[in-house]
């Protein structure tokens, strides 16, 4: 099972239009260093899976059926607004899954075109996505939102973003799963009050503390963020992922 980051950025991305901090500066001068909206590819025993369209020119980025399915953790634009050119294609309709919220986003539920929407999921329920086996978690965020345990064979990433802290139920769950990689939301530098709606770097970094991946890797990463790690070290076994960055579990 691979794993490659797409974009790792949040809504603002990286750099931020009219900023001059440090971070957005230095992505100016250094493409690598740009963050486009949080989304990632799953390749997985000849499929590919779309996690998250907030990317934009799908239509363009891919060929028609080289996407099995797309799986959206929620229907905030920045995570679902390349789906709105790519659903006037023409050819064989793409499975769509995510979590239960009836309003969508704008009018792509109304006029889904080639994007075939399936029955929302449910909060722990595992579905199998070609070999992929895929179990919804509620996360903390101000739409419906799902995290995704992603697992094949012995194999077993989780995807949590967007979220602030994990509810009980999402994090006694996966204190039981050995996971390989966790890709968690870090949207914040530390916070002197409590985050809302994301985490900070201080909240992050407890919630892998606790669940104790073989790997961590922070997401939906803000300018703000990037300025503090120019600043700070990361704890072993937790790193800022980037875009185009490609793991394997």
């Amino acid at each position: 099972m691979k794993l490659t980051f797409l974009g790792t950025g949040g809504a603002q991305q990286v750099p931020v239009f009219g900023c001059d901090c440090a971070a957005c500066l230095l992505a100016h001068q250094q493409p690598a260093r740009r963050r486009t909206p949080c989304s990632a590819l799953i390749h997985c025993d000849g499929e590919t899976l779309l996690l998250d369209a907030g990317q934009l020119h799908l239509e363009q980025r891919f060929r028609p059926g080289e996407l099995n399915h797309i799986l959206l953790t929620h229907y905030h634009m920045d995570h679902v607004q390349g789906l709105f050119p790519l659903r006037w294609g023409i050819g064989t309709p793409i499975p769509v899954w995510g979590p239960p919220d009836a309003a969508g986003c704008d009018d792509l539920l109304k006029h889904p075109g080639l994007l075939a929407f399936q029955p929302p999921l449910q909060a722990f329920q595992p579905v199998q996505l070609g070999p992929l086996s895929v179990t919804p978690l509620p996360l903390n965020h101000s739409k419906p939102t799902f995290g995704y345990l992603l697992a094949w064979q012995q194999q077993r990433i989780a995807w949590l973003c967007d979220t602030v802290g994990l509810p009980d139920a999402t994090r006694d769950f996966l204190r039981h799963q050995p996971l390989d990689h966790l890709v968690l939301d870090c949207s914040h530098a530390p916070q002197p009050a409590p985050p809302r709606n994301h985490n900070d770097i201080t909240l992050a970094l407890a919630i892998l503390q606790d669940l104790r991946p073989r790997q961590g890797w922070l997401c939906h990463l803000s300018h703000e963020v990037d300025c503090w790690l120019q600043q700070h070290a990361l704890p072993d076994g937790v790193a800022a992922a980037w875009d185009g960055l490609v793991v394997t579990a």
